[in-house]
């Protein structure tokens, strides 16, 4: 009875999803090419705002690779109304800057070269510049200066905050950007006037050193995480020569040497209102949103020319990659297959296989880790991208466990998956719970105003309407068919990671880990490599937290605590002595 009546709740959801669906969508084409979508919703009080450009790190080319993604910064620098004290003085002192910085480059190009030739040991190096070199260093930073003072800091978002705008923010990807915010109903045309002025007018203050601020970023987020430099360098193995091979936030030489100039012109192209769609979900009156439109998105100029697309396709995969790695963090596998882009006929029937595979219920979890208990965690995805797509199962080897043990453990469920077709209960249990997410995600305004503009940006809105039927229509020959025709041998890349200890081949172990296990010394070792990072305030609030579980941690786990806390008080000292 148990099970009739989850079939009767499950049925209802699905039902319940598919008739929901059919979002009612109001759009509106402007003359400059730009779309703006709405589903008007009584009772709320604000309106989830956002729009999006078709512009991601697949967009840009060796040489400006993290542009897109310093462009989401940069959009919130100001306008010639928003954010200077005095905007003539500030466009000549800009001006100037580019000056200074493009002499900067010859000097810096003629040391790149006497690296190259072996004639200086580092190209970066301050002892190897010229005069002239140290002299229009000293002048840019006085400019830099003279900028700062000009500057109104933060106006753009303290003109949101103060009208009662909230949750302003924006991302990268590989295939978009994304800006959004909420606003109260009755700030709509504050809105439309902010955004509109910063496409229509943007100044790209701090220009260059924003680009030190997003060199950090990536060293925050890559250089210096457990495993960031690894993943990225699997990213370059497994694509050979699509451009979703380099990294969003873009190469360090790249964002060392973009120049203003260069992003001047990719913003004219990719922020053009021909490339752009905005979407509104709230309580508002259609007529009036149009109207505001019109006014203000509709006075933005087309771009010089049509955005291209992506050219440059990744060439089919001949046989095998493998990397293994030696990082502070627990053994683990994945294993990743070329597929298709999101939206071709087989990337639903890949989708539909990654859920069968993961989550507690999935069979990965059930093999890897309840069954043969040789991990700890177990998972697949299908990313259809814009232009290309892959399939990725990972693993993480439970103490004792080898990583390679974690991956043929993995090539076994997809044997099954090759050989026997899912049974139907189990394959319409995803359906129904693929319809009931479906359901979740389009309550919230926010979540459906940031779907709408997704999808808008690829294969159109549209989709939101007609994808879940696709879904549902997926057979268990489909889930057999991409199995045998995508995971192939010859069409993967492995990533074996080891904890970094191993690569040593028996040297001494670090005292301080010693009788921790293998999951605990990469803990320890990923809290290591943070902590020169950390604020004096922030490490005294992780030590607070660690002193309150340790009094009701158990045994086992005491050990490992007392080396976080000694490690947590020791940084502390450094700190607040002034040691750094």
């Amino acid at each position: 009875m148990k099970g009739f009546t989850y079939a009767l709740v499950a049925l209802f959801l699905c039902a319940t999803a598919a008739s929901a669906q059919n979002v009612p969508v109001q759009e509106v084409l402007l003359e400059n090419g730009m779309r703006v979508l709405m589903v008007p919703r009584k009772g709320d009080p604000n309106i989830a705002a956002g729009w999006i450009t078709r512009t991601g790190s697949v967009n840009e080319r060796p040489g400006i690779t993290g542009l897109s993604h310093l462009f989401e910064h940069m959009m919130f620098k100001g306008t010639r109304t928003v954010g200077t004290k005095n905007i003539d003085e500030n466009l000549k002192v800009l001006k100037e800057m580019d000056d200074v910085r493009a002499q900067l480059r010859a000097e810096e190009k003629e040391l790149i070269r006497r690296a190259r030739l072996g004639e200086v040991a580092d190209a970066k190096d301050p002892q190897f510049r010229t005069e002239r070199h140290r002299q229009l260093i000293a002048r840019f930073d006085e400019l830099s200066k003279r900028e700062k003072e000009l500057m109104v800091k933060d106006e753009f978002d303290r003109i949101y905050t103060t009208a009662g705008a909230s949750g302003m923010n924006a991302g990268t990807s590989n295939d978009f950007t994304v800006y959004f915010i909420n606003v109260p109903a009755n700030k709509l045309e504050l809105w439309f006037w902010m955004e509109s002025d910063r496409l229509l007018s943007p100044v790209f203050r701090e220009f260059y050193s924003e680009r030190d601020v997003v060199h950090e970023e990536r060293r925050l987020r890559t250089d210096s995480t457990p495993t960031g430099k690894f993943d990225e360098q699997f990213e370059s193995l497994f694509w050979m020569s699509s451009p979703y091979g380099w990294p969003v936030v873009g190469w360090p030489s790249d964002l060392e040497g973009i120049t203003r100039e260069e992003a001047l012109e990719y913003f004219a192209v990719n922020y053009a209102p021909n490339n752009l769609s905005a979407a509104l979900v709230g309580d508002f009156e259609p007529a009036r949103a149009v109207e505001l439109a019109r006014k203000y998105f509709g006075r933005l100029p087309r771009g010089p020319r049509e955005p291209e697309p992506v050219r440059t396709r990744e060439m089919p995969q001949l046989a095998e990659q493998r990397m293994v790695a030696y990082a502070e963090t627990v053994p683990q596998a994945r294993v990743r297959y070329h597929t298709v882009a999101d939206g071709h006929p087989d990337d639903v029937a890949l989708s539909v296989l990654a859920s069968l595979l993961s989550g507690r219920t999935g069979r990965l979890y059930k093999a890897l880790v309840t069954q043969q208990q040789i991990a700890n965690s177990a998972s697949a995805g299908q990313s259809g991208n814009k232009y290309e797509g892959y399939f990725e199962m990972r693993g993480v080897a439970k103490a004792g466990k080898q990583p390679e043990e974690v991956e043929q453990a993995l090539y076994k469920e997809i044997e099954r998956i090759q050989k026997e077709p899912v049974p139907a209960e189990e394959l319409q249990k995803i359906k129904n719970q693929s319809a009931a997410n479906q359901f979740r995600g389009l309550q919230s305004n926010f979540g459906l105003m940031v779907q709408l503009l997704l999808r808008d940006s690829n294969r159109g809105w549209a989709t939101i309407n007609t994808d879940p039927a696709r879904v549902q229509a997926v057979t268990p020959e489909d889930i057999r068919r991409v199995a045998n025709k995508y995971f192939t041998p010859e069409n993967r890349t492995v990533g074996i990671y080891r904890t970094k200890q191993a690569a040593a081949g028996g040297a001494a172990e670090d005292p301080t880990l010693a009788g921790l296990s293998e999951q605990e010394k990469a803990q320890v070792s990923q809290l290591r490599a943070v902590l020169p990072r950390m604020t004096a305030e922030q490490v005294r609030g992780v030590l607070r937290q660690v002193e309150q579980q340790a009094g009701s941690a158990p045994a086992d786990k005491q050990k490992s605590l007392q080396v976080v806390k000694k490690m947590l008080e020791d940084r502390l000292k450094q700190l607040e002595g002034g040691v750094k």
